[in-house]
C-alpha cells in the first residue's frame, strides 16, 4: 500500500482549527519522549514545564510580561504574512526600535515632561518602520527576497546595539559595564502591577486595531486579496507594491514599538541582550494563531509559557534553559506539518494500483 497526498478541491475548514490543537498535542508527545530520553519522568517533567508556572502568581505575571512583545510583533507579522510578505527580520526591527526610542532618554536625559514618553514610543515605531522599509524597498524595486534582506539586517541591528552600549552610549557611571544610562521616570512606561506595565494595554489596542483593519476595512481587504491572488488584486485596482510596502512597514513599526516598550517598561536601559529572540518566536505565534490577531494573543501566551516553563524546568529538573527553544521549534514544525492537511488529504493506494501506476509513468 502506498500513501499519497492529494490536493483538496477546497481547503478544509475543520483542519484550519484542528491543526493548531493537533500540533500542540504532538508537541506534548514529543516533549514526553524528549524528557524520557533525558532520564526524567515524562509526566512530572511536563507538569513542571507546562502546569506548575500556571499555579504561581509571579509566573503568571511573567507570562504576561513576555507575551506582550510577542503579541505586538506577532500581529504585525500576521498582517505581513497575509499579504504574502515574508518578514523574517522582526528581531532586527525590534532592536532598532529599541535603539531609536532610546535616543532621547540616553542622549538628552535633561529633557523631561509628560510628552517625553509618547515621543519615545513614536521614535521606536519610526525606527522599526525605517528598518523594515529597507527590505520592502529592495523587494518592490529590485525583486529581492525580503526573507534574506530582512534576516541579514537582524545581525546589522544587533551589532549596532552592541557597538552603542559598549561605545558612545555606555553609561559613564556604569562601572564599565556595556549598558546605557538608566531611563528617567518620565521615559518609563508606567507599571500596572508588579513587572506588568502599560505596554500590555498598548499591545491589546494594537491587536484590536489590526483585527478591525483586516476584517472591517477596504485596506484590510486589499492586503488579503494581494496576498491570496495578486493578479486578481491588480484587476481590482489594488497596488501590489503599495501593499507590500505598507505591510512590511506596519509590521516593522509594531516590532519597533515592542522593542522600546520592552526597554522602557521592563528593562529600564539598553544593554546588548534586550531580547531572548522575541522577533523569531513571534513568527511561531503568528502561524499558531492562524494569522488572526486574536489568535496571536493566545499563541503569544502559550509561547510565553514555554519561556517561563523552561526556567522552571531548569531549576526543578536541572536541564538546560535552551529547552524552551526546542519546544518552540517543535511547535513550529508540527504546526507547519499539520497545515499540510488543510490543503491536502491522505489517499491510500492499494499495492497493485500503485505498481500499475508506476509502470504507466513515463
Amino acid at each position: 500500500m502506498r500513501i499519497e497526498l492529494r490536493q483538496r478541491t477546497e481547503d478544509s475548514r475543520l483542519m484550519v482549527w484542528l491543526s493548531p490543537l493537533l500540533a500542540l498535542a504532538l508537541t506534548f508527545v514529543f516533549g514526553a519522549v524528549l524528557f524520557a530520553a533525558l532520564g526524567h519522568d515524562p509526566l512530572r517533567a511536563l507538569y513542571v514545564y507546562f502546569v506548575k508556572p500556571l499555579t504561581d502568581a509571579w509566573s503568571l505575571e511573567e507570562i504576561v510580561v513576555k507575551a506582550t512583545p510577542l503579541a505586538l510583533i506577532g500581529v504585525g507579522l500576521a498582517l505581513a504574512f497575509r499579504t504574502n510578505v515574508w518578514n523574517i527580520g522582526a528581531e532586527g526591527q525590534y532592536t532598532v526600535g529599541a535603539v531609536c526610542g532610546s535616543i532621547l532618554p540616553v542622549m538628552l536625559p535633561e529633557v523631561q515632561g509628560p510628552l517625553l514618553l509618547p515621543a519615545v514610543l513614536v521614535c521606536g515605531v519610526l525606527g522599526g518602520m525605517a528598518w523594515a522599509a529597507i527590505p520592502a524597498f529592495f523587494r518592490v524595486r529590485f525583486g529581492s527576497s525580503e526573507i534574506l534582506t530582512s534576516l541579514m539586517l537582524v545581525y546589522v541591528a544587533q551589532l549596532l546595539l552592541d557597538w552603542l552600549v559598549r561605545g558612545p552610549w555606555r553609561d559613564p557611571e556604569g562601572y564599565n559595564f556595556p549598558e546605557s544610562r538608566l531611563f528617567e521616570a518620565d521615559a518609563v512606561i508606567p507599571a500596572l502591577a508588579g513587572r506588568m506595565h502599560f505596554g500590555t494595554v498598548i499591545a491589546l489596542l494594537a491587536v484590536a486595531a489590526l483585527a478591525i483593519l483586516l476584517g472591517r476595512t477596504l485596506k484590510g481587504f486589499e492586503f488579503r486579496v494581494i496576498g491570496a491572488a495578486p493578479r486578481a488584486g491588480a484587476f481590482a485596482g489594488f497596488s501590489e507594491r503599495g501593499s507590500i510596502m505598507a505591510a512590511l512597514t506596519i509590521s516593522g513599526g509594531l516590532a519597533g514599538l515592542a522593542g522600546i516598550a520592552e526597554v522602557s517598561g521592563t528593562i529600564g536601559q539598553l544593554h546588548p541582550s534586550i531580547s531572548p529572540g522575541y522577533g523569531f518566536t513571534a513568527i511561531i505565534a503568528a502561524f499558531l494563531g492562524r494569522l488572526n490577531p486574536v489568535g496571536v494573543v493566545f499563541a503569544s501566551l502559550l509561547l510565553a509559557l514555554t519561556y517561563i516553563g523552561g526556567e522552571s524546568a531548569q531549576v526543578a529538573l536541572g536541564i538546560s534553559d535552551k529547552i524552551a527553544r526546542v519546544f518552540q521549534g517543535a511547535i513550529l514544525i508540527f504546526v507547519l506539518a499539520c497545515d499540510v492537511f488543510i490543503r491536502y488529504r491522505l489517499h491510500f493506494l492499494p499495492a497493485r494500483r500503485a505498481a500499475a501506476r508506476a509502470e504507466d509513468a513515463p
